[in-house]
């Protein structure tokens, strides 16, 4: 197979209009990719898919692929990534379609792998980059099956891997995804204070922003982390696990009350986005912050780990493996 990168060019999608904003999700994206030429004198190639979706997740998933026995696709599968409209998750916490906020949801793939030319296994972790303004998410499970669906499929290199993974990603997603592959990753800690021997009594599992205490007269500028957040599958209700940094800016917490906030998740059922932004939207609306972060990382499961990232002052964040990832 010769080297071949993707165009945006070639790529085209239709439907993504306001539908996809209101929760009546209706999109159906068709990608029509063309490989250039890189001198190698190779001849072009075209790789042509549809992928049709629509899920409102608040009254159906019959459809999604999350807790349902599923083949793994033998070869490159772009058809099985499963979009799912962010609007389902913020119109009911009040967040339309300008947001309040700004970030990206990273995601780790630790389970890469593809053929060379001649057939042999090459392997490598990705990190895959989502911004918050994309329309849609991808859920988990599908993006597990797509990724694994390289597994024996022969590539030319690295480089035509990145194109195909973003290009196809991009389109589930609705706006720009972006790619890069690894073999090391150092293990670190997020930044601020920890939370997590505070003296504090906790009773309060269902998400409830009253827990929430902040002194108006005195401001303070601070950063807060704990990893005892817990929420739960909103499909399978399984458990996830995550650790979360809050830096923030305005009128000033009780600590005390800000974990017990955090710990309020941990029966709460909805996915790893949606949290993040509730825990954004809460504390922006409860505490009048003027400057406010929220950085979630959670554990990985099917070799993929989510950490979305929203903030409404900067763009800049830490990218880590914790000792718990």
């Amino acid at each position: 197979m010769c080297v071949a990168g993707l165009t945006k060019q070639g790529y085209r999608s239709a439907g993504n209009d306001e539908s996809a904003n209101s929760g009546r999700f209706r999109r159906e994206i068709a990608g029509i990719f063309e490989a250039e030429q890189h001198g190698l004198g190779c001849a072009k190639r075209r790789l042509v898919y549809t992928t049709p979706r629509r899920l409102a997740y608040t009254s159906g998933m019959e459809d999604i692929p999350l807790g349902k026995a599923t083949a793994y696709p033998a070869k490159y599968a772009p058809e099985v990534l499963y979009p799912i409209p962010r609007a389902e998750s913020r119109e009911p916490i009040g967040i339309d379609r300008v947001l309040p906020f700004r970030g990206a949801d990273l995601w780790t793939a630790w389970e890469l792998t593809w053929l060379d030319e001649r057939g042999k296994p090459a392997m490598a972790a990705a990190r895959i980059r989502v911004p918050a303004s994309s329309p849609n998410i991808i859920e988990s499970k599908s993006l597990k099956l797509y990724l694994n669906s390289f597994a024996m499929t022969g590539l030319t290199d690295e480089a035509e891997l990145v194109a195909i993974v973003e290009q196809d990603l991009s389109a589930a997603a609705g706006d720009e995804v972006l790619v890069s592959l690894f073999r090391d990753a150092n293990v670190g800690e997020l930044p601020g204070d920890s939370l997590d021997d505070l003296d504090a009594d906790c009773s309060a599992y269902e998400v409830d922003p009253d827990l929430l205490v902040a002194d108006s007269g005195d401001v303070i500028s601070a950063t807060w982390r704990t990893g005892l957040l817990r929420s739960l599958c909103p499909v399978t209700s399984q458990p996830d696990f995550g650790s979360v940094m809050i830096r923030y800016e305005g009128p000033r917490i009780d600590p005390a009350s800000l974990l017990r906030y955090v710990v309020s998740f941990r029966e709460h059922e909805d996915f790893h986005e949606a949290c993040v932004e509730r825990m954004f939207n809460d504390i922006k609306t409860r505490c009048a912050s003027d400057r406010l972060t929220v950085y979630a990382r959670y554990q990985r499961r099917g070799g993929l780990d989510i950490n979305p990232f929203r903030s409404d002052f900067e763009s800049e964040f830490p990218e880590m493996r914790l000792w718990n990832q």
